[in-house]
């Protein structure tokens, strides 16, 4: 078991990891890890805070599903969150799962509605009295994007629903894919009028999902398949799953052929391997199949964790392997600086696709697999675009091949790289001035939560560093009314909208200044930490890592990072051009222990607040010296109920903590 400090530090390193492969797939439709490397990661970070639950952040990649919305389209506000699913690789792996079942159900059998798991794009329909009023992807569970244009030119979803006993309001959830078939068919017309291939059907379903123009949408072979509800006004359900979804099929939406009922978990497995042996002859893509108890009731006694229901797991097929050779190891530099390598292979057919990169992660990686230019490797894909190297055939290793080592330069800038201790990647210290991490840099400059620079998206900031116009944020404040209006569908109006918007941005805090620099391992949490601790931003540039470290919170290697950023002479002059542009912030009074009377506590934060946002009560007791935390655990002071409380509410009560209503926070804040 690693010690707080070393699990603290890993904790930090994954989050960034997690977030930077959730908008790598969610966002950009362009993956660059697979499922598996993505659900080890993710599991490590969930054992860790297990183990440190004191550790466990609201910003954890753990305390929501998935990534942000995409800025191009309007957002959609879930009613009842899209929850994910855990993952099972094993049949042992499963049979703990039906144990834990049947032992918090208090049973000997449990029946399971099972199906396949459609690789495609989750999907949220609205219903008001029949009609389909409103379409949205999960998005981050409880935020996905409005795309019920493009939704409506799907011939398998209905606008109207058949029948006359649907609720006045039902919320159907299902998955948009696009079969075999057609996605054949739309790369042979793009082959033909040479234009980049989609490189599998879910990456070709979620691209043609959110294209702006939905009749481009209507032109892609794009289907639906209808597998649970979530909101419901005004109507009944029958008290089993696997009869709600015989409901829907009742009420025009297609369901899956596939689904059907079984008793226990060797039902459960026989089905999975019986679909597993079709999974070729099917006309869709499929990862593995989903287990789901069928009765309601059991549903609700089992409940869900923070992130899945206790009471549904997908079971993930096994990765599809073949043979073949690596001819370079490529460098790729990423937004936080992180240097990836990246295996050029022989291009080889692996499970339904030709590929002909994995990525290496890191040089522990590439040491543990002893992998080196002109071996031959086995390669392992498990559905996803970029597929990971599982071993090197070394019987097949002639001569003498060299051993790869990570550079001491960056290959972009030509800045000097450097690996932390307990850090498994390699990064460039670039910071604010590499070209590779530019226009990611500045992305996150703008994002809602450091500068909040309202309508400076991300194609935007593609355009602007494209045509040479920003090559840093402090760029930004310099730009012209006619140079914003000489870019593709920018008119004068929303030119004038991004220069006020920019100006606004100007008045800012110490806090989101620190956090919009992009340091790594610096959050948000941490920016407002190191603001308050040195109250200026001379001091935090001039100290050393051991006055850092007295800071709470801030162990050896955020300390290292934070002085490594400031050394750094061109970092310093983007940040002397953002003065000198007019930023600035009000005076951040340095409070002694005795004006901090909230120092030491730590607090909950759960249900809708009336009389403030949950960011400003955040705000509110950071600013009184408290901690605020995602998760409720022993060692949590006060739990804050507002409406509508999520399962933390009666967590508290398990654990006899103090329940504070918003009133009685009002004056504890006063």
């Amino acid at each position: 078991m690693p010690t707080h400090k070393q699990a603290r530090d890993r904790i930090i390193q994954l989050r960034d990891e997690i977030n930077y492969h959730n908008y790598r797939y969610y966002i950009l439709d362009d993956p660059e890890i697979t499922d598996s490397d993505y659900d080890r990661l993710l599991r490590e970070l969930q054992d860790l805070e297990q183990q440190y639950p004191d550790l466990i952040t609201p910003d954890s990649p753990t305390q929501r599903v998935g990534a942000t919305p995409l800025e191009t389209f309007a957002e959609v506000k879930h009613r009842v969150p899209m929850l994910s699913l855990g993952n099972a690789f094993s049949e042992q792996e499963v049979l703990d799962f039906d144990r834990r079942a049947r032992e918090r159900l208090g049973v000997d059998v449990v029946e399971y509605a099972v199906e396949p798991k459609l690789d495609g794009l989750a999907i949220s329909l609205r219903y008001e009295d029949g009609i389909l009023v409103q379409a949205g992807t999960r998005g981050d569970g409880t935020t996905g994007e409005d795309v019920t244009l493009n939704v409506r030119t799907i011939d398998t979803i209905p606008l109207r629903l058949i029948g006359h006993d649907y609720p006045k309001v039902l919320e159907v959830r299902g998955e948009i894919i696009m079969d075999k078939a057609g996605f054949e068919k739309l790369n042979q017309s793009r082959r033909e009028q040479g234009e980049k291939e989609f490189v599998n059907p879910r990456n070709a379903a979620a691209g043609s999902l959110r294209q702006l123009d939905p009749r481009i949408t209507a032109s892609r072979p794009l289907s639906f398949f209808s597998y649970g509800v979530g909101e419901l006004v005004e109507g009944e359900l029958p008290d089993r799953h696997s009869a709600i979804i015989k409901k829907l099929q009742d009420w025009g939406l297609r369901i899956n052929p596939e689904t059907q009922v079984v008793k226990g978990v060797q039902g459960c497995l026989e089905y999975y391997r019986r679909i597993q042996d079709k999974r070729a002859a099917l006309p869709y893509e499929i990862d593995g199949v989903v287990y789901k108890v069928d009765p309601l009731v059991q549903q609700e006694q089992l409940g869900f964790v923070a992130r899945a229901p206790r009471w549904a797991i997908a079971h993930k097929f096994p990765a599809q392997e073949e043979m073949t050779e690596v001819e370079a190891i490529d460098v790729q530099v990423g937004r936080t600086g992180a240097l990836t390598p990246v295996a050029r292979l022989k291009p080889v057919f692996v499970g339904g696709v030709t590929v002909s990169n994995a990525t290496l992660h890191n040089q522990d990686e590439i040491d543990r697999l002893d992998v080196r230019v002109g071996d031959t490797v086995i390669v392992r894909r498990a559905g996803d675009v970029i597929p990971q190297i599982v071993s090197v055939v070394k019987s097949r290793r002639q001569g003498r091949l060299h051993k790869f080592k990570m550079p001491e330069h960056c290959p972009v800038c030509g800045s000097a790289t450097e690996r932390l201790e307990g850090d498994a990647k390699t990064f460039c210290t670039g910071g604010l001035y590499c070209e590779a991490q530019r226009k990611e840099m500045i992305k996150h400059f703008a994002s809602r939560r450091a500068m909040d620079i309202e309508g400076l998206g991300d194609k935007l900031v593609e355009q602007l560093v494209d045509s040479a116009l920003v090559h840093d944020p402090a760029d930004l404040y310099s730009l012209t009314e006619a140079q914003l209006c000489g870019l593709e569908r920018m008119a004068q109006k929303s030119a004038r909208n991004i220069l006020a918007a920019l100006e606004k941005s100007t008045d800012t805090t110490l806090a989101r200044f620190i956090y919009a620099l992009g340091i790594h391992n610096v959050g948000e949490t941490t920016a407002q930490t190191l603001s308050q601790h040195f109250g200026s931003l001379q001091r935090l540039m001039a100290t050393d890592e051991e006055s850092l470290q007295a800071v709470p919170d801030v162990g050896p290697v955020v300390a290292h990072s934070i002085v490594t950023f400031f050394s750094q002479a061109h970092n310093r002059e983007v940040i002397e051009k953002l003065i000198a542009a007019g930023l600035h912030w009000p005076h951040v009074e340095i409070k002694p222990e005795d004006a901090l009377p909230l120092k030491g506590k730590t607090f909950v934060l759960t249900g809708t607040l009336t009389r403030m946002s949950r960011d400003e009560a955040r705000a509110a007791l950071q600013a009184r010296g408290a901690k605020v935390s995602g998760s409720v655990s022993k060692k949590t002071d006060y739990v804050v109920v507002g409406e509508n409380p999520g399962s933390k509410a009666a967590k508290a009560e398990q654990l006899g903590v103090e329940i504070l209503t918003e009133s009685r926070l009002v004056q504890l804040l006063e």
